[in-house]
């Protein structure tokens, strides 16, 4: 009896650099039928962002600003599953469920990385639209790569810096009561809870994180939006297309950000949701919107259904 007290308590002079990722725990044998849904959306995203962005680079109709961030957009969402869904699959078949701390830590750099910077595109989609609508003769002005640049640099400086520091503070703790991660991946507040040290720091930059980053884009994108209808409602002039677009963004920005803060908001509300709970959240939150943005955005927009009728009827993509 002793002897098990003594193995429950957290070891003090250690520190854990494996880990077991034990994402769906709770489901035991059925573990292995998660594979079939995870793999289908997986292969899913992987098949339309690729066709997407072929369609984009190929087709010089579609080379203007606006398509180049929806291609940017379908690159992240692209790769953005990739740094653990793969990894996952394996975990569900064959129990290989084993990654050491600087791998949980580059997973969870990756991850984090291209998160940031899907809520960042959707801002340049806005800036974009703003331009186009409430001051449309000054457009190709701001939108040549020049100028744009300094709207990228401050917003991509601004996500590096934010993931490094809640990445480099989570790779600085002591892990001494648990090795094992009840989660899929390596994200920041399943891994840094197993820490036996206070853990505040990183609470509060993780805090900082999501309010100076998802958080702000979507204020900024709101606002832009608000602008933007309201300058087509006073001049009375037909922007239809444009105004389109926006909904589509608006629908990709709700679910996107949605979807994370729901995610981010699960482990601050202790007994409300389960491991397996949140483990389902921050894996949609993740792979949904890489699975709808390519369709959403190829059935809404008319130059690249366009596109997509030509490749269906021609079996090739034709450079126009």
């Amino acid at each position: 009896m002793t002897e098990i007290n003594m193995q429950d308590l957290p070891v003090t002079n250690i520190s854990f650099t494996t880990f077991t990722l034990n994402g769906y725990h709770g489901l035991k044998e059925w573990r292995p039928i998660l594979t079939i849904p995870y793999l289908l959306m997986f292969l899913l995203s992987v098949t339309a962002n690729s066709f997407l962005i072929l369609l984009i680079i190929s087709q010089r109709a579609l080379h203007s600003p606006m398509f180049v961030l929806i291609g940017l957009m379908a690159a992240v969402d692209l790769f953005w599953p990739i740094f653990f869904v793969p990894h996952m699959l394996l975990n569900f078949l064959f129990d290989w469920n084993q990654i050491s701390l600087s791998g949980c830590l580059i997973q969870m750099f990756c991850i984090y990385i291209f998160g940031t910077f899907q809520s960042t595109v959707l801002l340049w989609m806005s800036l974009d639209r703003y331009f186009a609508i409430c001051k449309p003769l000054s457009y190709h002005k701001y939108m040549q790569v020049s100028s744009f640049l300094k709207y990228v640099i401050v917003t991509v400086i601004r996500n590096v810096i934010f993931i490094t520091l809640v990445v480099s503070l989570a790779g600085n703790r002591h892990y001494c009561m648990t090795n094992e991660i009840d989660h899929c991946f390596c994200e920041h507040m399943a891994i840094v809870q197993l820490a036996c040290e206070d853990i505040s720091i990183n609470n509060l930059a993780g805090l900082l994180t999501t309010f100076l980053v998802p958080t702000t884009d979507f204020v900024l994108i709101t606002v832009s939006y608000v602008i933007i209808f309201s300058s087509v409602l006073k001049s009375g002039r037909s922007h239809s297309k444009a105004v389109s677009t926006c909904v589509t963004h608006i629908i990709i920005m709700t679910v996107s950000l949605g979807l994370a803060l729901i995610a981010f908001l699960s482990y601050r509300t202790k007994n409300v949701f389960s491991p397996d709970m949140h483990t389902l959240i921050s894996t949609m939150y993740i792979v949904i919107p890489s699975c709808c943005n390519p369709i959403i955005y190829g059935l809404r927009t008319k130059e690249i259904r366009e596109q997509l009728l030509k490749f269906i009827k021609h079996g090739i993509v034709l450079p126009q």
